[in-house]
């Protein structure tokens, strides 16, 4: 995994995510460095990482999300030649491996809503091989313990997370980063 990236998720454990132009906004103005982008369309994908990256800070896509994209691994080809994207993220394990095999940073996103899912994290990452995994909801510090424990990979913890206190125990369950829109924890 690149250095830097690393780093950035350690230095400010804190991801902003974006749904919409006014979290867009605000993101540029905290200290989070890495910056999920859960909005916007193949017409402006470019605008919005051009700001995220005029602004010193690291651009990742949200490929499931973004407007026009298919869940084809063209898609993939299409964010690394068209936008100044650091990575992606996705659900889907080709895209994944598309986005490694073109050198971007990659984090893979799994719901947990049973022991099940939590058993198919461990198959999927074993084919697609991401940098990180982002667990959601991120409110289940046994569950964040367990697949810390069991996953050779650093974990964000994303979804329902409201207070500091979710954070610090995301974190203290070893998580290494939480990701949230909740626009309020962007400046914890």
């Amino acid at each position: 995994m690149n250095r830097k990236y690393r780093e950035a998720f350690e230095d400010y454990p804190i991801i902003a995510a974006i749904r919409d132009e006014e979290g867009l906004t605000k993101c540029l103005d905290t200290e989070c460095q890495i910056i999920f982008i859960l909005y916007g369309s193949i017409m402006n994908i470019c605008e919005i990482t051009d700001k995220i990256k005029e602004s010193g800070k690291y651009a990742f896509v949200h490929m499931d999300m973004i407007d026009g994209l298919s869940s084809k691994e063209v898609a993939v080809d299409y964010i690394k030649n068209n936008t100044k994207a650091d990575g992606i993220i996705s659900t889907k394990s080709s895209l994944i491996k598309r986005a490694k095999e073109l050198g971007l940073f990659t984090v893979q996103r799994f719901f947990l809503l049973d022991s099940l899912a939590i058993k198919n994290v461990k198959k999927q990452i074993e084919q697609s091989h991401p940098d990180f995994i982002e667990i959601l909801p991120g409110l289940m510090p046994r569950v964040i313990s367990n697949v810390c424990a069991e996953i050779d990979r650093h974990v964000i913890a994303g979804g329902l997370i409201s207070y500091k206190e979710d954070i610090l125990s995301a974190l203290d369950a070893g998580a290494t980063a939480i990701s949230t829109t909740n626009e309020a924890l962007w400046y914890m």
